[in-house]
């Protein structure tokens, strides 16, 4: 049995974990490992009306509500605000203090390169260039380091459909719900968009109905992830699956896991 694995999601914006990892993180949490998720900046520029230390603080709650909704164990917002995140040394070392606080198993960020969105990519950046100093004794020595060397993961994001390389894919269908409701979570991002109030119905039949058809980039298969979820699900299940996460193994790791080793670290691949 795999012993209980320790994941942090390191995205940019409060809404992201859910977005791009919330089936997978679901699953974790389903089979009993602990998830963080981090934010890097405050999300006090994601509403057309709200603003200031009103808006940020109603995102924290939105994201405290989705860590329910999902299993989640912990659910942190750091104060950069939106716009303004840097891969400097300060982030850095923050980074570095986190991974050893959660002593991660596994870290999900973004591709550091890619993406159109600046806050996406220096998040990207900044857990890019934490990784050699996570296992440094002397860098930010205040929080010691746990020997533990994680394996880095890269979500694509929004304007990442075909760029990028799937090496895990996870079946969220048996999460959908979870997922769903971890969006709903997030009223703010998904249901105020500047004229499209009107739109967003008032049962949960069809605010789940809108979220799919909305965001279904975020929910669906997509032919790039075909081969990687033959490979794990087999052919009969994998030509049933509708709605998959797909990541991508960083290049900055040390080594690529063994297929073992990908089942130990993602253990509902297992059937």
């Amino acid at each position: 049995m795999t012993e209980q694995l320790r994941i942090i999601i390191i995205k940019a914006h409060p809404d992201e974990g859910e977005i791009y990892a919330g089936g997978t993180t679901a699953l974790f949490a389903e089979l009993g490992h602990q998830v963080k998720f981090l934010s890097l900046t405050n999300g006090c520029c994601g509403h057309h009306e709200m603003s200031g230390q009103e808006l940020v603080e109603r995102r924290k709650r939105e994201g405290l509500e989705a860590a329910k909704r999902l299993g989640i164990a912990e659910y942190e917002v750091l104060d950069t605000p939106d716009g303004e995140l840097l891969p400097d040394i300060a982030t850095r070392k923050e980074v570095v203090r986190q991974i050893r606080r959660w002593k991660a198993d596994i870290v999900i960020t973004f591709h550091p390169e890619k993406g159109h969105h600046s806050d996406n990519r220096y998040t990207g950046d900044v857990v890019r260039d934490a990784a050699p100093f996570v296992n440094v004794p002397l860098f930010a020595p205040e929080v010691p380091v746990s020997g533990k060397s994680p394996v880095y993961m890269l979500m694509p994001d929004y304007s990442m459909l075909h760029r990028y390389r799937a090496d895990i894919a996870i079946d969220i269908g048996p999460v959908l719900e979870k997922k769903l409701l971890g969006c709903d979570a997030h009223a703010s991002q998904f249901y105020e968009k500047k004229g499209k109030q009107h739109e967003v119905p008032e049962t949960w039949e069809g605010r789940r109905a809108y979220i799919l058809r909305d965001w279904s980039r975020s929910f669906y298969k997509k032919d790039i992830m075909n081969d990687c979820l033959e490979k794990w699900y087999g052919s009969e299940r994998s030509g049933l699956i509708e709605y998959a996460e797909a990541f991508e193994l960083a290049p900055y790791n040390m080594a690529t896991p063994t297929d073992e080793e990908w089942l130990e670290l993602f253990p509902m691949l297992k059937r």
